[in-house]
């Protein structure tokens, strides 16, 4: 599923604060579902609640419990989210030169062929 890729996505971009359950669910469900793939939220959130649980039990683990009660975050001493945090960053950064790319403008010029007729 690519359920895991959103977790990780979604608690990056939240940074040390961390996100609830409830958001990361949402953001999640907001990120997968689509016209073709209708998704069910309770589904999306079981998932997510039990991702979570397993993957902060361990002291290593990438995703950690925040003082917060049902609040989690990226664990930023394990080794796995600095490789993550590399990951994300390469891709960023190759986004960017993307986007950055394909912004000359494409448009057509609407007063050029009518100034040329007068």
């Amino acid at each position: 599923m690519n359920y895991d890729k959103e977790i990780i996505k979604v608690l990056c971009e939240a940074g040390s604060e961390g996100l609830s359950v409830q958001k990361v669910a949402r953001h999640v469900f907001n990120a997968c579902n689509s016209l073709f793939c209708i998704l069910d939220f309770e589904e999306v959130h079981v998932y997510v609640t039990q991702y979570l649980l397993r993957n902060s039990k361990n002291r290593n683990s990438i995703i950690e419990r925040t003082e917060r009660r049902g609040m989690y975050r990226l664990n930023y001493n394990s080794q796995e989210t600095m490789q993550l945090m590399l990951q994300f960053a390469d891709h960023a950064i190759d986004d960017d030169e993307n986007a950055s790319r394909g912004q000359e403008d494409s448009s057509l010029p609407l007063f050029d062929s009518f100034s040329d007729n007068n």
